[in-house]
């Protein structure tokens, strides 16, 4: 029996044993949550020195227990639901709300290849080496996959919406699928520009082709356009007219409580650490150190520091800027964001091609 559970734990999948696998997926997952908890509580404190206030400050030392406070009042409040829901698509939509994000989440690498303990093939001479990949899995068509998986989104929030049997969250529905596929749009038209860069849609070799210069610099643009897309995909103001209490009362989650109204917020933290993670891989050098000199200091904690000030910047703007129209929102979209993407890729191409 012990014999077989080595072997079944010394089994490789991809690049890993099973056993580093599954040590990977439990520590990236609790990594998110956790980040994803205090989120909720740095938003706050960032909030409260922009409006002169204190913030949380009662529960734990500097408020640091507000979330764990959080979790057990969402637990223990009372779950109510409407009767003509849809009993099966209600309970999917908030558990899809994290998990769009979670699993684009697994084909980032968040440092840079090591060498570990199974032997693979590389590409260029098909001799083997140990690779040892930091993140759960590795994709060598890892970018198309995380917009798969980011596109998914859209559907907790339109299940939620439809399911509840609420004229309410049925608007609010409608509305967030229609800006989320407006801004996916454009999202991707800004992100061909680094795969033409690039070469490749690998983000490990996206990462490693920026050693000579962040794609930052070369695709201003382009980071630009992601950057108001990821605020648009995340619901984020000024782009949170899926939610606009003052019109929809509380949008697509207005039927739910406890926990299930919880899942819909904790996916909306997770989803701005995975869009920051994928601006951080694309056009931030990923691990990479801003100097060489500093290049003693890990490629993980490079990366999450690079996460963390662009997630200061999503929370900043949310205090900052007033919520647009709804036709405004659907205006910048279609006719700013997409044509000015599409600008993007024909500038970069031909550039790339005079090069050639």
């Amino acid at each position: 029996m012990i014999a077989n559970w080595y072997d079944f734990l010394a089994t490789p999948v991809g690049s890993d044993y099973l056993w580093v696998f599954a040590i990977k997926a439990v520590v990236v997952l609790l990594g998110l949550a956790t980040i994803a908890a205090y989120l909720t509580w740095a938003e706050r404190k960032v909030s409260a020195r922009i409006q002169l206030r204190f913030g949380p400050n009662r529960v734990g030392p500097f408020g640091l227990l507000q979330p764990l406070a959080d979790v057990v009042k969402l637990l223990f409040k009372e779950n109510t639901a409407p009767s003509g829901r849809d009993r099966v698509l209600y309970l999917v939509g908030p558990s899809l709300a994290g998990a769009a994000a979670i699993f684009a989440f697994s084909a980032i690498p968040i440092g840079a290849p090591g060498y570990g303990p199974v032997p693979v093939p590389t590409a260029a001479t098909g001799a083997v080496a140990n690779q040892f990949h930091w993140g759960i899995g590795h994709l060598n068509v890892g970018l198309l996959f995380i917009l798969g998986m980011t596109s998914l989104g859209v559907y907790s929030l339109f299940l939620g919406g439809w399911s509840a049997n609420s004229k309410y969250s049925l608007l609010g529905g409608l509305r967030s699928s229609a800006q989320l596929i407006s801004y996916e749009m454009a999202v991707s038209f800004a992100l061909i520009g680094v795969i033409i860069l690039s070469g490749s849609v690998d983000l490990e070799t996206i990462v490693a082709k920026q050693q000579q210069g962040w794609f930052i610099v070369m695709q201003p643009l382009a980071f630009f356009l992601y950057f108001i897309g990821a605020f648009a995909e995340t619901n984020r103001l000024p782009f949170d007219l899926p939610e606009a209490e003052t019109e929809l009362v509380a949008g697509y989650h207005t039927e739910y409580s406890s926990m299930r109204f919880g899942f819909y917020f904790l996916g909306e933290y997770l989803n701005m650490v995975t869009v920051c993670s994928i601006a951080t891989a694309l056009f931030l050098g990923g691990w990479l150190p801003i100097i060489p000199q500093l290049s003693f200091i890990p490629g993980p904690l490079w990366f999450l520091g690079k996460v963390f000030v662009l997630l200061f910047i999503m929370i900043w703007v949310r205090f900052a800027w007033p919520r647009l129209r709804y036709d405004r929102l659907m205006n910048l979209g279609w006719k700013v964001l997409l044509p000015l993407g599409l600008i993007n890729i024909v500038i970069t191409g031909a550039i790339v091609g005079l090069r050639a």
